[in-house]
């Protein structure tokens, strides 16, 4: 059974940093793309950022400048490294993976439990 753990959230001033860390575990073959989405009450989730298997990386335009994905193959391991941040980035941020399984091959999508970030101003 895959399972991705989230942690690295908290609570932050305005102009502070964060670095959030999801590790996947479980019968996997082979990990695709990573990525982080965040929603906060009332929204849609949204895409913050993504990376993949070659380390192309690509963010959302309220992030560029600000936030950084990067990957940990061997560990299995995405982050997402936060810096100068805003009330607006309060949210609840969840990681995914496109992770093939070791006894199916297929490509499943996979979502931590989220972590909470909250900006104060």
């Amino acid at each position: 059974q895959v399972q991705l753990v989230e942690s690295g959230g908290g609570l932050v001033q305005a102009g502070g940093s964060l670095r959030l860390s999801c590790v996947a575990s479980g019968s996997i073959f082979s990990i695709n793309v990573m990525g982080w989405y965040r929603q906060a009450p009332g929204q849609h989730r949204e895409l913050v950022a993504t990376i993949t298997s070659g380390s192309t990386t690509n963010y959302a335009g309220s992030v560029k400048g600000r936030f950084t994905i990067s990957r940990d193959n061997a560990k299995k391991t995405v982050y997402l490294q936060m810096n100068s941040l805003k009330p607006e980035d309060t949210a609840v941020y969840y990681c995914t993976m496109t992770i093939r399984d070791s006894y199916s091959y297929a490509a499943n999508n996979y979502w931590g439990q989220g972590t909470q970030v909250t900006v104060s101003s």
